[in-house]
């Protein structure tokens, strides 16, 4: 139930960046979303009781690129941010797995007891997913109007996410059995 509850509380920026956009355009939303984010994330630490460093780097990012979307009256610098976030995550990932080190499973090891090479093949996936998302989002920003680059910020970039993850299930799931197993036996 924390889990929800934590991912409510991840999803209500993007929501109010969406509703905000509806009805007063992209600056007032730019500026609703960096206030929603810098209250989400004492919320997300309370709820879970650690630091929440996913929300504290998003919520960075959108504060820098908010910052200059607001201060040069420019809507491409939070268009961008999408962008740089994705590259930024798969970086760090992809140079981790060049020097052994497994941010992924640093991060995730709490909810999922797997071996090293399950890790790095879900490094590696997530690293290719994140540089997907970038070329997309570039892709959306470029190509269509803010409107449509908000939606799709909100309404795209989620289930894309969500569904990558749940295909990322039967290779956790197989390695979990394979530890079960170990332990039965």
């Amino acid at each position: 139930m924390k889990a929800y509850i934590k991912l409510f509380f991840e999803v209500i920026p993007l929501m109010v960046f969406f509703l905000v956009n509806s009805y007063y355009g992209i600056y007032q939303a730019t500026l609703y979303f960096m206030i929603s984010s810098v209250i989400a994330i004492p919320i997300a630490w309370y709820i879970d009781k650690k630091i929440p460093w996913m929300p504290i780097v998003t919520g960075f990012f959108i504060l820098f690129f908010g910052g200059l979307t607001l201060f040069f009256n420019d809507e491409n610098f939070i268009k961008f941010k999408p962008t740089i976030i994705n590259i930024t995550f798969a970086t760090i990932l992809l140079i981790g797995l060049k020097y052994n080190k497994l941010f992924l499973r640093m991060a995730m090891s709490r909810a999922f007891n797997l071996k090293d090479s399950t890790w790095r093949k879900l490094t590696l996936r997530w690293s290719i997913f994140f540089i997907l998302l970038a070329l997309i989002n570039e892709i959306v920003w470029r190509t269509q109007s803010t409107d449509f680059w908000v939606s799709f910020k909100v309404f795209g970039i989620l289930p894309l996410t969500l569904i990558f993850a749940i295909f990322q299930l039967p290779l956790i799931t197989k390695d979990s059995n394979i530890e079960k197993n170990k332990l039965n036996d």
